[in-house]
């Protein structure tokens, strides 16, 4: 896919790798100038430093004051920022227990950057969009946010929180010229997934049949395919496109797809 986002600023959070660097190259490609953040300022750095339109920055989306001071960069540098993607993201790896059994601190710890990160993020940028009456903000949720799944309760509410914020601040925002969209992936072969599924000493190896029965494509989505959406929603001719979750799961949420 190709649009021209010539002049366009973009930031990325949690660009260092996976979905968040595949979406920022894509953008980088397309012309955008585009902020590579990640909580590490050479993850990011490296990261960026793949195409001359990437820069690097660091950004911790669970500390205010270090958002608006990486948002007041972005501007101060290039004069404004027209695409907000919200990536940055974390989930559990130990803690695949029932809600009685889930950590507080865990419950905390992924609501603060997967629902609280994504909301001070999008304050910081839309004060600076409202002020060109123009902008686009993409937020990153989950099938898990549409159809829970089991053992995943502080993951599974965050992203259910993102895709009813997405729709509200759609309605909120459209009359500044600010559309909001968000972008739902199913399973996406990731480093977080292969220590879970698809490598060889994945914790749940075993269970990666009975998962993959549930697409009707019957694999993983790459995190390229996951950007094409992105690129989608950013694209300056897709210009009446909001409140919506764009779903990237291979057909799964489509329906019953294994043989009863």
């Amino acid at each position: 896919m190709k649009c021209d986002l010539t002049g366009k600023v973009s930031l990325v959070t949690g660009a260092a790798r996976g979905i968040g660097q595949a979406i920022a190259n894509r953008l980088a490609a397309s012309g955008s100038i585009v902020y590579y953040t990640d909580l590490s300022a050479d993850d990011a750095q490296s990261a960026a430093a793949v195409s001359p339109n990437g820069r690097g920055l660091r950004l911790d989306v669970t500390d205010p004051a270090v958002i608006a001071a990486g948002v007041q960069q972005v501007v101060a540098e290039a004069g404004r920022l027209d695409i907000l993607v919200n990536n940055a993201g974390v989930n559990t790896l130990a803690h695949r227990v029932t809600i009685d059994e889930f950590p507080r601190e865990e419950w905390d710890r992924i609501l603060a950057v997967d629902l609280t990160g994504l909301y001070e993020m999008s304050r910081a940028a839309v004060g600076v969009m409202r002020q060109q009456r123009s902008g686009r903000i993409i937020n990153i949720a989950s099938i898990a946010g549409l159809v829970p799944l089991r053992l995943q309760c502080a993951f599974v509410a965050a992203k259910a929180g993102v895709v009813n914020l997405t729709k509200a601040m759609a309605l909120e925002l459209a009359p500044d010229g600010i559309l909001v969209n968000g972008i739902a992936p199913g399973s996406t072969l990731t480093d977080g997934t292969r220590k879970l599924f698809y490598g060889d000493d994945g914790l749940f190896r075993e269970s990666v049949r009975r998962m993959l029965d549930h697409i009707p494509l019957g694999r993983p989505a790459t995190v390229d395919e996951v950007a094409v959406a992105a690129l989608f929603l950013a694209d300056p001719e897709n210009s009446y496109m909001n409140g919506h979750i764009v779903v990237v799961d291979g057909g799964w949420t489509a329906g019953y797809s294994r043989d009863f």
